[in-house]
């Protein structure tokens, strides 16, 4: 039997600089910074006081009411990238069979906010919400997707810090290629913009503390970048088998066509210098893709902002392209959307996917001078019109998980 291929159907983005695929798009090719200082908690005693935290998200607009009462913000996030990308689909208005149809959609972190603020109940009353739990736990946004839409198959949960949706991705697509699903809806949710999130990330000193310029704070690649801007939001992809799609008439965006998966095994939180690993992430997507280093046009890099991550990276990406990484372009629209966490893997997929079918290769904003050890086309502050036939997305953890993921454009 042939190798099932399998594309890509439906793109839910809700990010800092939009919600849905229009106005992501429209963000991200107007250059849009979503970094704001936060006003939904005393941040007057940090030494973080931005994020990209995002203000018009309206959970009524995409959830019963009565159940987004139920739910963390991450599920709501989530329902509602699911919902985004269910719809651009079309798969719910097509011959379906809904027991091969299934979601992993993960999350890095988790019920966050619901459980500061069923910690302080705890503590004035002894008592918890009935729905602590349920609320809490990682995996109920995709056993909500499927209650909520009928889906019977595979459904369960990836968590891999930031390389959580990419993982998710991957995982779904490979179940779809060894024929135990038809569709599956993939990727990730975070809303951690709360003060312990906030903070823990400050004590490892891993956030950017530009105060004075949040919608400044996120630059990679650039000599004067001093750590990552914490963001929420949610990704999720709809993966379909290809003859699946094209009998129900759906529209492709592009076909996934590779994945490459590995580990640092080096150190919790800060990734190997040398960039070995990363790099055979790299290698292996290529070689699970059936192509060449040579055809690789663009790469949407993890690019966090961190002194120490977006050299590693560059040097993981020479390690794996040796020569041909210096015609490569490469970006991060975290510089944009800021570092979305256990999201950031299936924003940036969707943020590539429309670069893809646009034709045009998203800039890094904020690269005003070069850090003197990153010397590969990093495409700064403005974009650049090119045919990207085919194009990689790197995500990275703490952990030091590497998930790498090809896309190829769709040719009937």
């Amino acid at each position: 039997m042939s190798e099932r291929r399998v594309v890509i159907t439906g793109l839910g983005p809700v990010t800092p600089i939009g919600i849905g695929k229009d106005k992501y798009w429209e963000g991200l090719i107007n250059k849009k910074s979503g970094i704001k200082y936060i006003k939904h908690f005393d941040v007057s005693k940090m030494s973080v006081k931005f994020a990209g935290y995002i203000e018009e998200f309206k959970p009524e607009e995409f959830i019963e009411p009565k159940e987004a009462k139920k739910m963390d913000r991450f599920i709501q996030l989530g329902m509602a990238a699911a919902k985004l990308a269910i719809e651009d689909s079309n798969l719910l208005n097509s011959d379906i069979n809904k027991e091969r149809v299934g979601a992993i959609i993960g999350s890095g972190i988790g019920g966050l906010k619901l459980f500061e603020d069923q910690h302080s109940f705890y503590l004035q009353t002894g008592k918890v919400s009935p729905y602590f739990i349920p609320m809490l736990i990682t995996n109920m946004l995709s056993g909500l997707v499927a209650i909520k839409y009928g889906f019977r198959g595979p459904n369960f949960s990836v968590t891999s810090a930031c390389a959580t949706s990419n993982h998710s991705i991957a995982t779904a697509y490979e179940l779809i290629k060894r024929g135990k699903a038809d569709v599956m809806l993939a990727g990730g949710s975070e809303g951690a913009i709360t003060p312990m999130g906030i903070q823990g990330f400050v004590i490892i000193r891993a956030l950017s503390t530009r105060n004075d310029a949040p919608e400044k704070a996120s630059r990679p690649f650039d000599k004067d970048r001093d750590g990552f801007v914490m963001s929420e939001g949610a990704g999720v992809v709809v993966l379909e088998e290809l003859e699946h799609a094209k009998r129900r008439g759906a529209k492709i965006y592009c076909e996934m066509i590779g994945v490459g998966m590995t580990d640092d095994a080096y150190d919790m939180v800060a990734p190997c210098a040398d960039g070995e690993a990363a790099a055979l992430s790299m290698k292996l997507c290529v070689e699970d893709a059936k192509i060449s280093p040579e055809e690789v046009d663009y790469i949407n890099a993890h690019g966090t902002s961190t002194p120490l991550g977006d050299v590693a990276e560059i040097r993981a990406i020479k390690r794996a392209f040796g020569e041909h990484s210096k015609k490569l372009l490469v970006s991060s629209t975290k510089s944009m959307i800021g570092h979305l966490l256990g999201a950031a893997g299936a924003a940036e997929l969707i943020a590539t996917i429309l670069g893809m079918i646009n034709g045009v290769v998203l800039p890094t904003i904020n690269l005003d001078n070069y850090d003197p050890e990153i010397d590969l086309d990093c495409v700064p502050n403005v974009e650049r019109k090119k045919d990207i036939r085919i194009a990689l997305s790197n995500s990275f953890g703490f952990g030091g998980h590497n998930c790498t993921i090809a896309i190829k454009k769709f040719e009937k």
